[in-house]
C-alpha cells in the first residue's frame, strides 16, 4: 500500500487532545459553510446536520433522512450515509482546533435505514501523527444506544486555509473572503497549540 493513507493509526501515533478553546461538551458546533451539503443551511436537500461537542475528542449528530435521500425505494441512499458520516466526522476538528479534509473514509453498511427514520451519528479521534488525523464514527437508528446501521474509519489530514484558496471556485471564495468573520474564524484555526 506505498503512498496510500489506511485508517489505522501507525505506531507511535499520539492519543488526541482536545483544545483548550474548543467548544464545551453540548455545545453546538456551526455550520463552516452555508452552502455545504452536511451542516449548511443553505441547500434545500442537504442533510443539514447539527454537531454537538461531546465529551474528550468527540462530537454527535442527528440526521433525519428524508425522501430527497433515497437510494433504493423508501431507503437512504449509502452515498448519503457516507456523506452524513464524513460530515460527522468533520466537526471533530473543531475540537482540535485544526482544519482538516477527509483523506480516507472506509464505510460498512450494517443495516438499512429507511425514509424517516433518525439516525444518530457519533465520532471521536482515535490518533493523531502528524497532519494526519484518526477517527471512527457510528451511526444508529432511533436513537444514541440504537441498532447500528453505519459505521467508518477514517483519516483526515490538517491543511490550512490556502488549500481552499487555491482550489476551489473563485466565485465562492471570493465571496467568503469578502466576510470578515468568516476569514477570522478560518485564520484563528491555523494557529496550532
Amino acid at each position: 500500500m506505498s503512498g496510500r493513507t489506511t485508517a489505522t493509526p501507525p505506531p507511535g501515533a499520539a492519543p488526541p487532545v482536545r483544545h483548550p478553546e474548543a467548544p464545551a461538551p453540548g455545545e453546538t458546533i456551526g455550520s463552516h459553510y452555508e452552502y455545504c451539503f452536511g451542516c449548511g443551511g443553505g441547500v434545500a436537500h442537504g442533510l443539514h446536520l447539527q454537531t454537538r461537542a461531546g465529551e474528550g475528542v468527540s462530537v454527535t449528530a442527528e440526521f433525519r433522512v428524508k425522501e430527497a435521500h433515497q437510494g433504493a425505494p423508501g431507503l437512504a441512499h449509502g452515498g448519503v450515509l457516507a456523506t452524513a458520516l464524513d460530515e460527522t466526522l468533520g466537526g471533530l476538528g473543531w475540537l482540535l482546533r485544526v482544519i482538516a479534509v477527509t483523506g480516507r473514509l472506509e464505510t460498512d453498511y450494517v443495516r438499512p435505514v429507511p425514509v424517516g427514520a433518525v439516525l444518530h451519528l457519533e465520532a471521536e479521534v482515535v490518533a493523531v501523527a502528524g497532519r494526519k488525523i484518526f477517527c471512527t464514527a457510528t451511526g444508529r437508528i432511533g436513537a444514541p444506544d440504537g441498532p447500528v446501521a453505519v459505521r467508518a474509519d477514517a483519516v483526515f489530514i490538517e491543511v490550512k486555509i490556502d488549500h481552499f484558496i487555491e482550489n476551489g471556485r473563485k466565485q465562492e471564495i471570493q465571496a467568503v473572503l469578502a466576510d470578515p468573520d468568516q476569514v477570522k474564524v478560518a485564520r484563528a484555526f491555523e494557529v496550532n497549540p
